[in-house]
């Protein structure tokens, strides 16, 4: 919906909008990650709800002008509140020809297309796979077009500052920025600000940078190309203290909050892969916090480090992907072995092997729940967005600790690098973690007695009296000594899983959103969260009676999980694999689900599910 209202300043027209999504695309090196994340700050501080999607280049150095080496950031912003980044744009800004022609596709018809002529070469477009320029033939011509020479009005905002001319144009996507400040009614302030804060130690790339914000806003201030601006009015949002915050950002923090809730030293011990690095760069910031990082030289030694720090008594933790998740499993199976807690994030990428890494996906659900040799059951989890990745985090030690087992926390691309606006909660509101060891007490202590979780003593080396040892050979039930008989062999299989079931009785019932009298029930895990219940309120303002279920906790599932999906006529599994939890259900709850899979590295869009409900609703 938009209104339009005349404005006081030359020509211009001031249309209303409930939301916008924007798409800025170039070459990796463009800066388009960063224009991205200011327009993503500016509009939060402003008031909007937001939804973004970085969209990383696999290749580390693609030749500039490439198709592989295209970089992407899409941010959409809203006065309602919104749980997808959009399923198209509203405006793409294409700063090279590569960038136009991956791209365009997701663009609306009419949409506001900013593309940056200056790069608009032969040379580009060859490399592009151009025959003809697009702007010369009639392939645009759904689009509202506006060329605009930004390599030369950067150069020339900025020329007084004494840079070099290949140093001023680094500072093109703030000229970018800028005029999409002005075209939909955002305040420079805050990226001024930031420029000043960032660049303040060298003030001629800080000059360069603040002059080519403010050229790009009064570009499109000056220019006649412009005959509309458009505004987005502030969300009506739960009162509150919010902050932005990407799904590595709020994972990082709930590992911290978890082990200050439990008074213990976080460590951190992981090996760099994409895109789960930044949870060891964002903790790598917090030392002051008890916090303990180790980039290891790989992903066993990491995994390794994780199960000796919390034999020590920390609140252990690691992160990885999905090839870095396999290579961990032997020392996973460790973890359970010796009954010990930590919790292992997997942000989840397309695969298989090296796959797609800077692409999402959701097809490591199998892999968590049964990835390892023997039986090796240990609790999942996954949480639906951005903000959530906090509390599962918490969640997940929270259950870790209580039961002495590794957690596997499901997280993926798209939840780990998206933002929203995240409430912050109150501390007091956190649960309490703390920790009472066991300490000597004149009898023999017996390191496997199990209590009525099925959870064993968490001893602390060194402590006297309570010496005892762990390893990976079965232990005998209550000495943890070494025992190969058969008997005790499968008595201590059968009690680790009765452990990890009983979890079951402690963590929420399944909840259903959406039409209480429903047909049909769509039900999703992880990322799908946003794009589910949008789906779903769309579908219920259509008349039509659907509900959905997104579930948190996949091993072991909600205990009245199989009674929910045995109310609805129709269940719809939509998932970004080929219908992994799809399986589980329906060999678990014998429920006739549909599945329907997408495996393109990119997440469901609205529009997807709609279709999908209707033909599931029409029969």
């Amino acid at each position: 919906m938009s209104t339009a209202t005349a404005s006081t300043d030359r020509n211009v027209n001031i249309e209303r909008v409930d939301n916008i999504t924007v798409r800025f695309a170039g070459d990796s090196g463009d800066g388009m990650q960063l224009a991205g994340t200011q327009l993503t700050n500016t509009s939060a501080i402003f008031g909007n709800d937001i939804s973004t999607l970085p969209d990383f280049p696999a290749e580390i150095r693609a030749p500039a002008g490439s198709l592989a080496g295209v970089s992407g950031y899409q941010i959409h912003f809203s006065k309602e509140r919104i749980h997808t980044p959009g399923d198209v744009c509203d405006a793409l800004v294409a700063m090279n020809p590569a960038a136009l022609k991956t791209n365009l596709a997701d663009l609306r018809k009419d949409g506001v297309l900013l593309i940056n002529i200056d790069a608009f070469t032969k040379g580009n477009l060859a490399k592009a796979g151009y025959e003809t320029s697009p702007l010369e033939d009639d392939s645009l011509q759904s689009y509202r077009v506006f060329e605009v020479a930004i390599d030369k009005l950067t150069s020339e905002a900025a020329k007084d500052t004494g840079l070099a001319n290949k140093a001023l144009l680094r500072t093109k996507n703030f000229f970018a920025l800028g005029l999409i400040y002005w075209l939909y009614g955002r305040p420079m302030d805050a990226s001024l600000e930031w420029i000043d804060k960032k660049f303040g130690k060298s003030p001629d790339v800080a000059s360069a940078n603040s002059k080519a914000l403010k050229a790009g806003f009064y570009y499109g201030e000056t220019t006649e190309a412009f005959t509309v601006r458009y505004e987005v009015d502030r969300a009506a949002i739960k009162p509150g203290r919010y902050r932005k915050v990407t799904g590595n950002e709020a994972v990082a923090l709930g590992l911290i909050a978890a082990a200050n809730l439990a008074d213990k030293t976080l460590f951190y011990g992981s090996y760099p892969i994409t895109p789960a690095s930044d949870i060891l760069h964002d903790l790598s910031r917090y030392t002051h916090y008890n916090v303990k990082t180790f980039q290891a030289e790989d992903e066993i030694a990491a995994i390794a480090s994780v199960v000796g720090a919390a034999y020590t008594g920390a609140c252990a933790a690691t992160g990885t992907s999905g090839p870095g998740l396999a290579l961990k499993a032997e020392a996973i199976g460790l973890g359970v072995m010796t009954e010990l807690p930590m919790v292992i994030v997997n942000v989840q990428r397309g695969g298989p092997s090296t796959g797609l890494p800077t692409k999402t996906e959701q097809a490591d659900l199998l892999q968590a729940l049964y990835g390892r040799n023997g039986e090796c059951p240990l609790p999942v989890l996954a949480p639906r967005s951005p903000s959530d990745c906090f509390a599962m985090s918490i969640e997940a030690f929270r259950i870790a600790i209580k039961y002495m087992t590794p957690v596997i926390l499901l997280t993926d691309g798209y939840l780990a690098n998206g933002a929203e606006p995240w409430l912050l909660p109150d501390v007091a509101s956190l649960p309490d973690l703390h920790v009472e060891h066991p300490k000597a007490n004149g009898e023999a202590f017996l390191p496997y007695s199990h209590d009525e979780r099925l959870s064993r003593p968490w001893a602390i080396p060194g402590t006297p009296g309570l010496e005892h040892r762990i390893g990976g050979i079965e232990k005998e039930d209550g000495t943890g000594n070494v025992c190969y008989d058969p008997d005790n062999h499968e008595h201590m299989i059968n009690l680790r899983e009765r452990k990890v079931q009983g979890i079951a009785d402690d963590i929420p019932l399944q909840e259903v959103e959406g039409a209480e009298d429903a047909d049909l029930l769509v039900v999703g895990w992880g990322s799908t969260y946003g794009a589910i219940i949008s789906a779903v309120e769309r579908a219920n303002a259509k008349g039509q009676k659907v509900a959905c279920a997104q579930i948190r906790y996949l091993s072991p599932f909600p205990r009245n999980l199989g009674d929910v999906l045995k109310k609805y006529k129709k269940v719809l599994v939509p998932e970004m694999n080929l219908g992994q939890l799809l399986m589980k259900l329906r060999s678990e709850y014998l429920v006739d689900a549909v599945g329907f899979n997408k495996v393109q590295g990119k997440p469901f869009q609205i529009n997807e599910l709609s279709d999908k409900i209707d033909e599931m609703v029409k029969g």
